[in-house]
C-alpha cells in the first residue's frame, strides 16, 4: 500500500511541477513587463530627519512693494529652514500684518528645494518645490483678501511620493 501511494505521488509530481514552471505562451515577465522596459532609475535615499546646521537667512524670499503712498511697505513671504530637514518656516507680511506657518515638503530622496513664485493676484505668492525633474510643484498660496484686511495662507495641493521617488497628486 505504501509503495502504491509513493508511486502515485511521484507520477503526480512529474506532471504537475513542470506544468507550474513551463512557459504558457504568455510574455516572459522578466523581459516584457513595463518594469523591465523602464529605464534605470537613480538610487535615492531618504533625507536625514534633522539638519546638521540650520541657516539663519531665508532660503527664498518673495517681496513686492504695496500701493501705500505714505509709507514704504511690502507684501513679503520668506522661507526659513527649521531643525527638521523636510520642514520650513513661512513668515508672511503685508503692511504691518504678520503671520507664520510651517510647511512640510515630501521626501523625494534628494535634498529639498522649496521655491516661491508670484501668484495670480497682485499680492499673492505660491509656495512650492522643485521635484526631481526640476518641475515646479505648487503647495500653498499666501495672499491678501480683496479688502486688504487679512493675510491668508491656503493649501493648493498635496503630494505623495511613489516608490521610485516621483511625486503624485493626492
Amino acid at each position: 500500500m505504501y509503495h502504491k501511494s509513493l508511486t502515485t505521488l511521484v507520477i503526480l509530481a512529474i506532471f504537475i511541477l513542470p506544468a507550474c514552471h513551463a512557459p504558457s505562451g504568455a510574455p516572459d515577465a522578466a523581459t516584457d513587463s513595463p518594469a523591465a522596459k523602464r529605464r534605470a532609475l537613480p538610487m535615492f535615499k531618504r533625507n536625514p530627519e534633522f539638519r546638521a546646521q540650520v541657516k539663519k537667512e531665508p532660503v527664498d524670499e518673495y517681496r513686492v512693494r504695496t500701493d501705500n503712498s505714505l509709507n514704504e511697505m511690502y507684501f513679503s513671504v520668506r522661507l526659513y529652514e527649521t531643525p527638521a530637514t523636510m520642514k520650513y518656516l513661512v513668515k508672511m507680511e503685508f503692511e504691518g500684518i504678520t503671520g507664520e506657518d510651517t510647511i512640510k515638503l515630501p521626501d523625494m530622496g534628494t535634498p529639498p528645494h522649496p521655491v516661491l513664485q508670484k501668484g495670480p493676484e497682485k499680492y499673492s505668492c505660491i509656495i512650492g518645490l522643485l521635484d526631481n525633474a526640476k518641475n515646479f510643484r505648487e503647495l500653498k498660496k499666501v495672499y491678501v483678501t480683496d479688502k486688504g484686511q487679512e493675510l491668508k495662507i491656503t493649501t493648493l495641493k498635496h503630494y505623495m511620493v511613489t516608490e521610485d521617488y516621483r511625486l503624485v497628486n493626492q
